[in-house]
Parts: C-alpha cells; structure tokens; sequence
C-alpha cells in the first residue's frame, strides 16, 4: 500500500518536518488542496501529481459536528465559497471555526473511540500512541517567537515545575462560576466564549524560569515565578498595600511602612490570617493585632473584586489564570472569586494603526495638552465599546471642545444670566415641556444601564447626543411657537446632564455645577433621581419628530405654485387594515415579543383565505409586512387599531412651529375622511392612524 506526500502550499515549513497528516473531512487547507489537485492537472503535474495520486480518495467523514455535519471542512468552504488555496483570509476563518468547534463539539464517528467527544477521545489516542512507541510528545511555541537578539526561538527539553491548569476537578469549579451570569460577568458574548475556548484547552502551564526578576519558587529556590504565574491574586494585595507599602514607596522601604512591617513579619500565618477564613491571630506576630485585624476587615470589606479592566489578549492567559489561582487560594470560598473582567481591544488613532511614521502617533500628555482632558476623555468613551479596535477621533476631540463650550453656554445664558421673568414656571406645562422632561427622566435612566453595562459609548450617546436634540427640539419649539421657555424643566435638564456626563467630562461638569450655585462637588453628587419613561408621551414625541420630517420631504418635492398646505390626520383604518391588523395580534407572542418564524408563510396562507380581491392580497402582504417591521421597532403598540392619543391636539399646539420649520405662510390642519376636503384617493391611502400626510396643492 502506498502513502503519497502531496503538496499543500499553506502549510508552515518552519514547524516540524514540514509535512502533516491529510485531513480533507475537517481542516480547510486540505480539503483545498485536494480538490485543486484534482480539479486542475496542470498544476498537479507542475508537482509531479499524477491522477492516479489523487482521484481515488475521497473526503472519509470521522468526525460528526452538530450543525456542521460529517465534513465540516468542506461545510465551511461551500458557506464561504472558498474556491482557492489564495483565499488565505477566509480559509483562516474557516480552519479557526472548524478546529474549535471539532474539538468542542465534534464526536467521533470511527475507529474504537466512536461515539466521544473529540476533547476525550483524543487524550486517550495520545496516551495510546506513546505507551505504543508510535509517538512522542513535541513541543513548539504556538506561532513564531523572536528573543530580543533577533534568533528565532525553539522549546528546550529542561526540567521544569508546571500549573496543572486544566485538572478536570479545578477547571470545572471555574467554567461553572464563569459560565453563571449570577456569579460572573464578561459584559460581552465574545469574552465569555473566549472565556469558555480558554478553559477548554488551557492545560499545564510552565510556572518557573531559572533568571530575570522574580519570586523565589518556596520548595525550590534555585527557580523563580514567572511573570503571570505570579501576578493572578495581587488584587488582593491592593486591599492591604496602605498598610504594608504606603505612599511614593515604589521600592518597599520598610523605614517608609505606614504600619510598620517589617517583610520577614509578613508570615504565611500572617497572611492565612488576613485572606483565609477560620484562621486565629498568628501567635508572637510583631505586628499588632490591631494592624492584623484591621488589615483582614478590611480585605474582606473590599472583597471579592467586582470588576477588573484589562486588555482582550490577557483572556487566553493572565486573566483565566487569576480565575484559577483565586479558585485554589479560597477554593472554600466561591464568593470571593473575581466577579467580573471588562476586556476592550487596541487603540486606533483616526481608524489607522498609530505609528509614528504615519504621523499619527499620540501621546497622553500630548494630547490632553492639545485637546483638554475632557474633550480627550470623550473621544476616548466614543472611540468604541466591544473587543474591536477603539479608534480615537481627533476630528471628535475637536468636535467635543466646541460642544461642551457651547452647551455650557447655554446653560449658564438660560439660567444665570437671562431675566428669569423671561422664562415660565408653575405647574401649567406646555406639550413640548412635557416631552423634555419625559425625555430626560428616559434618557438619564437609559445612561445609568449603559455605564452600568460599561458601555460608554453609547452612555455617551444617550446622555450626551441625545439629550442634546431633545432640548434643541425644545428650544426650538419654543421660538417658533413664541412661547417662552419653562425654567425648571429647564433646570432639570441641565443638572441630569451635568451630573450624566461627569464620568466623561468631569472638569467640565465640575465648572458648570460650581456656575450653578450647586453645593459641594459633580462628582459626588447622587444620580439624578427621575420618573418612569410616560411611554404614550415619547410616543407622541416620536411622531411629532417624524411627522415634520416627513412633512419636510413632501414640502421638498411640492411643485412650483403650490401654495396650499393641509396636514391630513387619520382616526381609524380602513377595515382591510384592520382585519390585517387583528390577524396580526393572534400571531404575536407577547411573552417573548416577537411574532412565529413562520410569520410570513402564515401570513400568506391568511391572505388568501380572507381577502377575496387578488390585488387586495399583494396590498394587504405588503401593509402587513411594514407593519411588522413598526412591532419589531416600538413593541405590540405598533399593531393598535386606533391611535392611543389625539394627534389633531398635538398637530394644533405644535402649528406655529411646524410652519416655522417648513417655512410656509399657512398650513391647515383636517380629518383625512373630511368631505368637504375632498383628499383623493392615492394621497388619502398614505394616510394611517398616527401617520400623518401633508398634503400639498
């Protein structure tokens, strides 16, 4: 029988012999590889390749994947369309896919081991091969390694003391706390999963180096800890460093110990009693048991570390690291293990890579010297929130001055210098003063989970851009109405912002409370304590907003001469519309929000059942597919045959600004169904319950 080496021009040559098993089933390069030299003989033959190599083996399935089938490699490059070995970027993808899921997911379909998981079956296929001289253990580095002399680097066969990381009993004890969302949080879907990957195939670690800095190994000092090995519960130092180091002490001099301590004091003893549950006062400790005791309540008080911010490429091993080490430290202690890692990604500087080459490249201090701290923060909260790459805008950091200058502007014009005769106040609110002060007890709610979630960008979004437009449609409404401005809704808006957007720009936050006259500090101030969201109110919000955009787009496309103006205001919709409608409120499922994954097949099954008119079944599909499209964007109030308010009342109060936005003399307001308007009839059919037309003439 014969084995043929055919060639594969992805693989490494830097690694190994160069040449690997074929597995055309589940790895995309070989799949590829095989299908080229089958499908093009002429570059077969530039190899050697002849036919007979190559036409007799198909793909042999030996591995079953749920919802990749039996080849996952060839399941990946059909759903890809990988054609080429040259599309080197997708089959990267591909192989990433199929390797993690094979060996998360993948069950084996031959030989003895049929029916395990690959992650069982193939430690045992290892400890077989070895006990049989079939094979050896190798060891490589992961992807090329570059010493500081520029020689590449190889592993060396040396004694070494390794973590079991991996230990069936321990890393189950931490998937368990990882994967609970009552116990852990990794504020990001893709975090968890690396979280997840990680533990899957994170097994010994080599924990000890024979030079460089370190902690001597305790049974064996002729070794140091490594770096990471040693760095994964030093959050619990944190909690008692005050005592022990102190301030501007960055050497530990024990002469500068605010405490002090002396280091040959600091005792296991010592420390089983300050971290260790169930442990006395260490007996003839030179450090006070006033010390020891104020040190350990203290831990405890701080303990466990709710949230650590770190970088995305320390979740494969720093960061699962501490997960493990806490879980050995207090392994009768669950509830002191880490609550939760927030990991973001690099930082891009105008959506490049820095460099200094490019020009690009920023510096802290500089920049904040160029732009402020506060414009610098709020490019950085608006720079992103999920593992990509944030990227720093500088054209948003100069974007940023000017906003905060001018709001703080405002405000100070509004609220300090303005002669307060000028603005209303009293309990007779306007339309439009309800709406900011719905707005802003909405938006202040919606900030406080966005930074809850870490998520501050679009924290930023909300209470910043957002409350922004709401008081300039405020302010505007109340220019053009001619109607003067209510100071306490005023007020309101401006201290929610003021206090919402200090974990951004607290500088500024800080200036503008002071300018107030508000006591003591921003950023001690509680969060602004706001009503619930009048949902029926942003409702009316939103369709006064998108009534004049509309309105904006149909005065845009009026024709020369036009000059009557008539906004047209729907009560009921026709009964087609709201048999269409009632249909529609059996299918949908209020429990979870969403209508059937077989909406449309229903949907067309219904219309030709109840609608007798052939053309009235295509405009009944398509209002009801619109219609779903409005459910899926503001909830099962969008399938309400009726409007829940009264849109002439809104469109009455709102008219002067209306007119004022659209820049027309007059503008008259009518029922769609009024007689002696006389709509016809392909401009009344655009007209719905909530929806408003204007109609122009």
């Amino acid at each position: 029988e014969k084995v043929y080496t055919l060639p594969l021009l992805t693989i490494s040559m830097g690694k190994g012999t160069g040449v690997v098993t074929s597995v055309p089933s589940d790895a995309p390069d070989d799949h590829v590889a095989l299908k080229a030299l089958k499908d093009k003989p002429d570059f077969a033959a530039k190899y050697g390749i002849t036919p007979d190599m190559v036409e007799p083996f198909e793909v042999v399935p030996i591995i079953s994947i749920e919802g990749y089938g039996e080849a996952s490699a060839v399941f990946m490059c059909e759903k890809l369309n990988i054609t080429s070995f040259n599309d080197k970027a997708k089959l990267a993808q591909a192989k990433d896919e199929t390797y993690l899921k094979g060996f998360t997911m993948g069950v084996m379909t031959y030989g003895p081991y049929a029916g395990k998981k690959v992650s069982e079956a193939k430690p045992l296929i290892k400890d077989e091969m070895i006990a049989a001289g079939q094979a050896h253990l190798y060891f490589e580095p992961e992807s090329k390694v570059v010493s500081r002399t520029n020689d590449e680097c190889v592993v060396a066969s040396t004694d070494q003391w390794y973590l079991a990381y991996g230990e069936e009993s321990w890393c189950s004890a931490v998937k368990k706390h990882v994967l609970n969302d009552e116990t852990f949080n990794a504020y990001d879907a893709t975090s968890l999963e690396k979280y997840d990957a990680t533990l899957d195939w994170l097994k010994e670690w080599a924990c000890t180096r024979q030079f460089g800095l370190g902690t001597f190994l305790p049974w064996d000092t002729q070794w140091v800890i490594e770096s990471l090995s040693d760095s994964t519960i030093y959050m619990a130092y944190y909690t008692i460093a005050h005592y022990l180091q102190g301030e501007n002490n960055l050497n530990g001099e024990e002469s500068k110990s605010p405490a002090n301590v002396k280091v040959e004091d600091l005792t296991d003893d010592v420390f089983n009693f300050i971290y260790r549950k169930g442990f006395s006062l260490p007996e003839g400790s030179k450090i006070s048991s006033e010390t020891l005791t104020k040190m350990r309540d203290e831990f405890r008080y701080w303990y466990p570390m709710d949230l650590r911010v770190s970088a995305k490429d320390l979740i494969p091993n720093h960061l699962t690291m501490a997960l493990y080490n806490h879980a050995a430290i207090w392994d009768d202690e669950p509830d002191l293990w880490p609550r939760g890692y927030y990991t973001n990604g690099h930082i891009m500087v105008d959506a490049e890579k820095m460099s200094k080459s490019k020009g690009n490249f920023l510096m802290m201090l500089e920049t904040i010297n160029k732009y402020s701290a506060d414009a610098t923060r709020f490019a950085c909260a608006d720079a992103g929130d999920t593992l990509d790459d944030a990227n720093f805008s500088r054209d948003t950091a100069n974007a940023a001055i000017i906003s905060l200058t001018n709001e703080a502007t405002f405000i100070k014009e509004i609220l300090l210098e303005t002669d307060k005769s000028t603005l209303r106040s009293g309990d007779d609110l306007k339309f439009m003063d309800k709406v900011l002060e719905n707005e802003t007890n909405r938006l202040v709610k919606a900030t406080e989970d966005c930074f809850e979630a870490m998520q501050f960008r679009e924290g930023l979004q909300k209470g910043w851009f957002e409350m922004l437009i709401a008081k300039n449609q405020y302010k505007s409404w109340c220019e053009d109405s001619g109607i003067a401005m209510h100071e306490r809704i005023v007020r309101k808006w401006a201290e929610s912002l003021i206090v919402a957007i200090c974990p951004i720009c607290p500088h500024w936050s800080e200036t503008v409370w002071k300018d107030l006259g508000k006591e003591g500090l921003a950023i001690r101030a509680p969060w602004p304590v706001v009503d619930e969201e009048d949902k029926l109110l942003t409702r009316q919000a939103k369709f006064l907003r998108d009534a004049l955009k509309n309105f904006r787009t149909a005065a845009g496309k009026a024709k020369k001469g036009w000059k009557t103006a008539t906004i047209l205001v729907a009560e009921d919709y026709p009964q087609w519309k709201i048999d269409a409608l009632l249909w529609m409120q059996s299918t949908y499922d209020k429990a979870s929000g969403s209508f059937p994954d077989t909406f449309m097949k229903d949907l067309k099954q219904w219309s030709t059942g109840n609608v007798k008119d052939k053309k009235q079944i295509k405009l009944t599909m398509q209002f009801v597919s619109f219609m779903k499209r409005e459910v899926d964007d503001v909830g099962e109030v969008g399938m309400d045959i009726k409007c829940p308010f009264d849109q002439m009342a809104i469109m009455n109060e709102s008219l002067a600004y209306i007119k004022s936005q659209l820049n027309l003399g007059e503008v008259g307001i009518g029922r769609v169904d009024d007689p002696e308007l006389a709509v016809p009839e392909r401009t009344s059919q655009n007209v719905s319950p909530g929806k408003p037309v204007l109609w122009m003439r």
